[in-house]
């Protein structure tokens, strides 16, 4: 993963993958036909689907006729599924996951449910469970914090670099480096020292600056969520107050830590030093983005929107550069159509405002509006905000300043690219339409 708009990206999956967690966890069926599939990265759809004609075969002699037909019925869908992929032999890069089965609603009615899906990054799990619910464990591995941290390891003897993803660390490079020793030599010669030693120095830090340019930074972007600089001398305050290293690294530097050593023994000391900071990241990444967003609105600069009308509407002028959206965003879209004129309607309604069930008739004509779609607000805007030319952030309340963003704002608002008068906008809209301009409906 490199630069910040893919972290943004990395983590809508993470969110798309958490409520669907929720919602398999939650379905219940009738008898064991909820059948749980997951394929890892380079096994043979050929061998899974031999494995589900040997499951059909055994299937065959259960001896209740609806648990029968019910077991059988999904095993059918899941090969069905699998013949979606068939014309590569192999499985996808991340590996492929099914749920397949017949659930039971809340109204005490039968439906089907069929998902298959590549996960966003590779799932090293085998799985095929026939049970009365679906198995999400594997998922839930998949929302382990993805973060990529870089580290400088500096002392008198040489650089380290490493990264640590998860709990997986590596070394990407290392070298030694033999720096004259601060000794005294007699007469006019210690100056002469003095001076080739803080030259060396120099250089030593120039290099270790250039290598952190050529590891870190991927496409003009950082390839890291942040950067850890440990030593037992001062070079890592050197290397972070240097004009020689990247601005855009020193821009994520997120804690200097003192270590006994250097090389491989040091990496590991500094990954436990810095186990605390590393996990408050996503926070305060989260608090940097809503800080700018607060930023905007204080110095009232207009590059910025809030509420669900206006958001949408700074989207679709291709306006939003960063959406901000809160995870627990409570608001339903509606697609709505009148059979007389043919007409499309969207609404936007909290659940106190679809018990008004007057938003569902045509209000000139009171003609009853067919409902063609309904779905959460921020799915929607999971699977299409990229065609706005958007990057979506999902936050939290949980820091102050998503706490206010969410009772102050509603939840939802965006960092615009250029200034956007929306009050205009809208009365334009109401004379174009015209309508009888009402605050109400606002």
């Amino acid at each position: 993963m490199s630069g910040e708009e893919t972290s943004a990206d990395r983590n809508v999956e993470i969110w798309k993958i958490k409520k669907l967690i929720k919602s398999l966890e939650l379905a219940r069926g009738n008898g064991t036909s909820m059948i749980s599939l997951i394929i890892p990265p380079k096994d043979q759809i050929s061998r899974v689907s031999k494995m589900l004609a040997d499951e059909f075969g055994t299937a065959s002699n259960i001896k209740s006729r609806v648990n029968r037909l019910s077991v059988l019925g999904a095993i059918t869908s899941v090969q069905h599924r699998l013949k979606l992929y068939t014309k590569a032999v192999s499985v996808p890069p991340n590996g492929l996951v099914i749920y397949c089965g017949t659930i039971v609603t809340d109204e005490g009615k039968e439906k089907k449910v069929n998902i298959d899906f590549e996960p966003f990054k590779p799932i090293n799990t085998s799985l095929y469970l026939c049970d009365n619910k679906f198995h999400t464990e594997a998922l839930t591995a998949l929302l382990a914090d993805d973060n990529k941290f870089g580290f400088i390891v500096m002392d008198g003897n040489g650089a380290l670099f490493g990264t640590l993803q998860g709990n997986t660390r590596e070394v990407l490079h290392k070298f030694t480096v033999d720096l004259p020793k601060k000794h005294g030599r007699g007469g006019q010669s210690a100056l002469r020292f003095a001076r080739l030693r803080m030259e060396k120095r120099h250089n030593y830090v120039r290099k270790v600056a250039e290598v952190a340019t050529q590891l870190f930074i991927t496409n003009d972007k950082p390839n890291i969520a942040g950067l850890i600089l440990a030593g037992s001398a001062d070079f890592k305050t050197e290397l972070s107050q240097s004009d020689m290293f990247d601005p855009r690294l020193q821009a994520k530097v997120i804690k200097l830590v003192d270590v006994s050593y250097g090389g491989e023994n040091g990496f590991n000391q500094a990954i436990e030093l810095a186990a605390e900071s590393l996990q408050n990241v996503k926070f305060i990444q989260e608090k940097k983005l809503i800080g700018r967003y607060f930023d905007e609105i204080s110095q009232d600069t207009g590059k910025y929107c809030f509420g669900v009308e206006d958001t949408l509407r700074g989207l679709e002028l291709g306006a939003v550069e960063t959406l901000i959206c809160w995870e627990n965003l409570d608001i339903q879209r509606y697609v709505l159509k009148n059979h007389t004129t043919g007409t499309e309607t969207v609404l936007h309604l909290t659940p106190e405002q679809e018990k008004d069930k007057s938003h569902f008739t045509d209000k000139d004509s009171g003609v009853e509006l067919e409902l063609v779609e309904c779905q959460p607000l921020l799915e929607w805007l999971a699977n299409n905000y990229k065609n706005f030319g958007a990057t979506l952030e999902i936050i939290t309340d949980k820091s102050q300043e998503g706490s206010q963003f969410v009772r102050g704002f509603g939840g939802i608002g965006g960092l615009l690219r250029y200034k956007v008068d929306f009050q205009n906008l809208q009365l334009d809209e109401e004379l174009d339409n015209g309508d009888d301009f009402d605050l109400d409906d606002y």
